[in-house]
């Protein structure tokens, strides 16, 4: 069952951030995403819309909108490839007739979930606190998209 999120998701939600993020970006010192973990609480969920997608009386993912912004969709990651993931991209997709977000280049598995998704690859970049690529995306409800550079 997908359900908007509340406070009482918070601690569920920040465990499935941490656990995917060290599983999706082991390129990245441990240490990064453990030192995140307070400003997710205080700054960043407070500022989006987070649904979650719950089974069995436990949150196993979840999404999180800022405006258009995807800014966040993570999946336990001992419930993955169940399908979770996508459907709360539907989830959002049904929210927001454009998406925008913005993946690391490294996480090989999410570009190309978010490429079968719909998602074109618009523009690269370096994350500020990181230092790492990363790439801009984008969805458009009824519009077919293509990357604007090339992949490889």
């Amino acid at each position: 069952m997908i359900r908007q999120a509340t406070p009482d998701d918070t601690d569920a939600i920040l465990d499935i951030w941490l656990l995917a993020s060290l599983q999706a970006h082991d390129f990245i010192p441990a240490a990064f995403w453990w030192q995140q973990q307070e400003k997710m609480r205080a700054r960043y969920l407070p500022r989006a819309q987070i649904w979650v997608c719950e089974r069995h009386s436990e949150v196993q993912g979840f999404v999180a909108l800022v405006d258009e912004y995807l800014a966040a969709l993570f999946v336990r990651p001992d419930c993955q490839q169940n399908g979770i993931g996508r459907a709360l991209l539907d989830m959002a997709k049904h929210q927001r007739r454009r998406l925008l977000l913005k993946v690391f280049c490294e996480n090989d598995i999410a570009v190309n979930f978010y490429r079968q998704q719909g998602f074109a690859i618009t523009a690269e970049s370096t994350d500020p606190t990181t230092g790492e690529p990363e790439l801009h995306m984008n969805y458009r409800a009824g519009v077919v998209q293509h990357d604007c550079c090339p992949s490889g």
